[in-house]
This record gives structure tokens, sequence and C-alpha cells, in this order.
């Protein structure tokens, strides 16, 4: 947009490199370039002003494929002006003589022109296509209809517009439609999800399988050695039994001929002290045996005095004496019987 301020009944104009301006004067152009800057008088100038830089335009239409489904485009279209005078002559480009802004709507006139003409380009693919190939292959297939039916058309060359480029950003169908496309692939993926649930089950199922059969065997070999340790266990209890038995048995027999030798010791020793007794008496007998009388009456009277207590008043008379001799005697003989058992 040119800038314009007044000064005494003159205006001045200031513009961008990018905007072409012509100045009319008398229905001629005086003045014509890009970014230029000077005075005019409004009520015998005319000032037109065309933007010479890329401009985007975007567009969105719907159109029928062959097989009868709606379907929407959507994308871009940049083009510029290379030739202002010749769309100048075509479109009105006026600037306000006050305001600097254009007196009519140039650019929506040009935005109309390219939609409409891209939509013409379109329209004869998508009506020629199946929905399925649009939404596989129109978006460049559409992009490349466009921008080659846009540099070809005669209305813009003589216009002085030059197409940039062209993007088609999206090719879709309706909600229903898409849904409806969507189901097969849908279906299939939730298939394979499927499959690959059930496979996931199936395999965790023979794992667990293995695992509880190996629990199994685990529990079976655990058995098999509890039972061979029982049967140790018991093994070398019967074992140490029968070596307690073994060891009392030999105990008992030893202590039997423990005491057998010792009942054999002692009787031997018994029989050998009666034997030396019996041989003392026997050798004892047999001195006496060979000793006068007088001697055996004093050994006797000894014997028996050592029998005696004590006397302190002795009386004796024939009838006392004949007796205590007797007594004596006998006394003498018994005493020596004892000492011979001594």
């Amino acid at each position: 947009m040119a800038n314009i301020f007044g000064l005494f009944g003159w205006r001045h104009l200031r513009t961008e490199p990018s905007l072409h301006v012509l100045q009319y004067r008398g229905g001629n152009i005086k003045r014509s370039g890009r970014g230029l800057s000077f005075w005019f008088h409004p009520l015998s100038t005319t000032i037109a002003e065309v933007p010479c830089s890329d401009r985007d335009e975007t567009f969105l239409f719907h159109a029928r494929s062959k097989d009868f489904q709606d379907v929407t485009a959507q994308g871009c279209i940049t083009y510029r002006v290379v030739d202002a005078e010749r769309i100048a002559s075509r479109i009105d480009f006026t600037l306000d003589a006050v305001t600097g802004i254009h007196s009519k709507t140039p650019l929506d006139q040009i935005s109309q022109l390219l939609v409409q003409s891209a939509q013409q380009h379109a329209r004869a693919y998508l009506a020629a296509t199946p929905v399925r190939e649009i939404l596989a292959d129109g978006v460049e297939t559409i992009r490349d209809r466009i921008r080659h039916g846009l540099q070809g058309d005669a209305k813009l060359d003589a216009l002085g517009i030059e197409i940039v480029s062209v993007r088609v950003s999206d090719v879709s169908p309706t909600s229903e439609l898409d849904r409806a496309l969507q189901a097969p692939t849908n279906e299939a993926i939730q298939q394979q999800a499927d499959e690959a649930v059930f496979q996931r089950r199936a395999l965790a199922v023979e794992k667990e399988r293995a695992i509880q059969e190996n629990e199994l065997q685990n529990q079976i070999e655990l058995a098999r050695r509890r039972a061979d340790l029982i049967g140790q266990e018991g093994e070398n209890e019967r074992q140490r039994i029968e070596e307690d038995a073994q060891a009392k048995q030999i105990e008992s027999e030893a202590g039997a001929r423990r005491l057998r030798l010792e009942a054999e010791t002692r009787a031997e020793s018994i029989r050998a002290v009666e034997q030396a007794r019996v041989g003392a008496e026997r050798e004892r007998m047999a001195i006496y045996k060979e000793l006068p009388a007088h001697v055996m009456m004093g050994m006797a009277a000894k014997k028996a005095a050592g029998s005696l207590g004590n006397i302190e008043h002795l009386n004796i008379t024939p009838d006392l004496l004949g007796s205590a001799l007797a007594q004596l005697a006998h006394a003498g003989a018994t005493a020596l019987g004892d000492g011979d058992e001594e």
C-alpha cells in the first residue's frame, strides 16, 4: 500500500520497491515504475498501484469422482505480475488519492480467476478417475494438472500473470467414505493384532505348560531324593542298632569272661589257701604226733593259762585239783585246736 500525505492541495506518494506505480494524466501514462516517489495533484492525476511480488492464493473446492464419491482438494497457487501495464489496462488498480488504498478489489478478481481455472482443470481429472485412485495418486496428479493448465492459460498470459508454483496439500473424501475405505485396512490390522494376541497367548500357555512340567519333574525328583534319603536314614539306623547290639553283645561276653576269670581266679585262690591250710594242719598234726605226752600236757597247760582270767584267791582241794586238772587238760586240748584253726 502506498503512503500518501497532502500539503497545500497537493499530494505526495511514496511506494515500496515491490509495487509498480502508474501515473495517468489526461488518459496517458506519465510515470511507470517500481518504488516511485513524487508529488501530484489529485484533480488531474490518477494513480494505479500493481503488486509485483509473489503472492499466494489458497483454494479449497469439492468435486465428484468417476464412481460418484465426493472429494475435497485443497492447496495453494503462487503467482506474480510480470507486466503491470498490461494487467492495469484490464483490471482496475486505481488508488484513492487520500487513503492510498485501492478503490476496487483487483486482487480478489485475480484470486477468483485463478481458483476457477484451477477447479476447472482439477475437476476434469477427478470426474474421470475412481476415488481409490484419486486418494492413492491424486495429490501429484492434481498438482500437475493445475500447474500445466494455468501455465498454458491464454487469459492469464494476456493479463501478464505468471504462475510460480502450485501445491496441493490434501485430497480427502467425506468422513463416511473415509471410514468405509479405512474399514478393510482396519479389519486387516485388527485381524493381525488378534492373531498376534492369539500367538502371544498360545506362547504364554506353552511356556506355562513347560513351567508346570518342569515343576512336576522337580517335585518327582525331590520325592525320589526324599525316598532315597528316608531309605538311607533307615539303613543307617538299622546299621547303628546292629552295631549297638553287637557292641552290647561283645561287652556282655567280655563281662561274662571277666566274671568267669574272676570266679576262676577266686576259686583257685581259695583252693590254694585250703590246700596250704590242709598241708599246714597235716604237718602240725605230724609234729604233735611225734611229741611226748608230758610236752603235750605242758603246751595244753600253757594254752589254758593264756585263756584264763586273773585269779585273786585259789583254794586247792584234792577233789578240786583232780577236777581242775581234768578241765585244764580239756581246755588245753581245745586251745590247741583253736590255735591250729587260726
